[in-house]
């Protein structure tokens, strides 16, 4: 019987840690024996720990049980590695996302992530609670994907400094509701948040994954530097002399990436040589092709990755392009949330027969426009051999070529939409911009839909900024 290797987490909020911090961990591992560690999917550090009967280390003298997340906590996952270097929310900042974090004081039992729907780094779907960059300064979307719950967005828009303190109030709250009206309802009741009205369902583009590897130019006289490895192996000796390069020429962020790899910003000019010298005297390779970038495999399964090297190998020597595109591989007993544009999902393998080797078959599936954010999965062919993946893979690459720059930019599915534009009036705050629509009456204030502005007592004011009734102007919105 084949032992399976236990895994064991050390959760990195958001991705985003500090040399310091990276030595801590590198210096536990290496007291445990291990000469590597993997990164995970959703920005965090993996340990594979075990004895020779695959046993969990309680006995060696510097184990620590407590170092690790416990199997019930979440990481957060965040697009913080993506600021300054990729496409960008215009108000976004790289300090927004770390106040944020900073906020998180409790363990996250569900899992979150707060994302620019800009960028392509980080998956906007693959959390229990998702928060989404909107295009009004220091709001967000909440898409609702929670347990026993149909997927659905939360009807008002969070404000950054409330975000912390809504997710801990849904995760005590969501299983007590039966609905996210009662869910937003009791929030309400519960908490003083400066929410929103949603004027727009969000609307996200797909732009084709970026190039994240070697070293790159950024602002300021700045570079980053983006590092992988072929089986998601991080070497600590290596590690932990970047960890003492970025101290000494003063780079204080590493950042995770949810594809097994992870980057630093902010390098300055005159030390990008001295860099480079570093990873040349570690053999360190920055120019692998971008075929073997854009995959998502599970941590420290070697039947995904040799299926991975198998695939790239023949789009390789087949010189096939696979720009814009992200592969993901699950098998048979590790079934996850998709976010990648194709994925090849393993069949269970039937029951071996008695002197007949019975291999795995695979379904192709990939998203809608080839968009992982649509979350939406067509079947593109079922019950494929080994053998034939990659002239499956070869004519699906063709389509998402002959389709490509055509793709509108869609309602991600969650809202009420409309096929027509329909034109209403509503009254806006002359200062804060908030709106009061008739039709939805003020829940803050407890007024029901159907109330007019003008039947609305004399002391109603804006629930946001406090302005008077009088400080509102009719105006007319475009609903599509």
């Amino acid at each position: 019987m084949k032992i399976v290797q236990p895994l064991h987490r050390v959760d990195i909020k958001g991705g985003v840690l500090s040399p310091i911090e990276l030595q801590r961990i590198i210096e536990y591992a290496q007291d445990l024996g291990l000469d590597s560690f993997h990164f995970g999917s959703r920005q965090d550090i993996i340990f594979p720990l075990h004895d020779n009967e695959g046993n969990l280390l309680t006995k060696h003298d510097s184990f620590d049980a407590s170092f690790f997340t416990s199997e019930k906590q979440q990481n957060i996952s965040c697009s913080y590695v993506s600021i300054d270097i990729f496409n960008a929310t215009v108000w976004l900042r790289g300090t927004t996302y770390l106040y944020i974090l900073e906020d998180f004081r409790y363990e996250p039992k569900l899992k979150i992530n707060i994302t620019d729907p800009e960028q392509q780094m980080v998956s906007l779907f693959s959390g229990d609670l998702n928060f989404i960059a909107s295009s009004h300064e220091d709001y967000w979307y909440l898409f609702l994907k929670l347990p026993g719950w149909d997927e659905v967005y939360y009807p008002v828009l969070i404000y950054t400094w409330d975000i912390a303190k809504v997710a801990e109030a849904i995760e005590n709250s969501f299983e007590k509701c039966d609905d996210v009206d009662e869910l937003f309802q009791l929030l309400n009741e519960r908490l003083d948040t400066n929410n929103r009205i949603i004027e727009k369902p969000l609307q996200v583009t797909f732009n084709p994954f970026p190039y994240y590897e070697g070293m790159n130019k950024m602002g300021g006289n700045q570079y980053w530097l983006g590092l992988y490895w072929r089986n998601n192996q991080y070497d600590l000796k290596f590690l932990k002399t970047l960890c003492e390069f970025c101290v000494e020429h003063r780079i204080g962020k590493i950042c995770l990436t949810p594809w097994k790899s992870f980057i630093l910003k902010g390098i300055p000019k005159e030390s990008k040589l001295a860099l480079e010298k570093l990873l040349g005297q570690f053999g360190i390779n920055v120019r692998h092709s971008a075929l073997e970038l854009n995959w998502h495999l599970p941590v420290n399964n070697k039947k995904a990755l040799d299926l991975k090297k198998f695939l790239v190998m023949n789009f390789d020597q087949n010189d096939i392009s696979t720009y814009g595109l992200t592969f993901g591989i699950t098998t048979s007993q590790n079934k996850k949330r998709y976010f990648t544009s194709v994925m090849i999902e393993e069949n269970k393998t039937p029951e071996v027969i008695q002197d007949f080797v019975v291999r795995s078959t695979y379904n192709v599936l990939y998203a809608k426009n080839f968009n992982p954010n649509t979350r939406q999965y067509v079947v593109y062919a079922q019950d494929i051999d080994q053998m034939d993946l990659p002239g499956i893979l070869l004519e699906l690459t063709k389509t998402y070529f002959q389709d490509l720059g055509t793709q509108e930019k869609d309602p991600i599915s969650g809202f009420a939409t409309k096929k027509e534009v329909v034109e209403i009036e509503v009254y806006q705050c002359n200062d804060c911009q908030t709106v009061y629509d008739p039709s939805i009456g003020d829940v803050i204030f407890n007024i029901p839909a159907g109330i007019e502005f003008d039947d609305l007592p004399a002391n109603y004011c804006c629930p946001l900024c406090e302005n008077p009734k009088i400080d509102f102007d009719k105006i007319t919105l475009e609903v599509v």
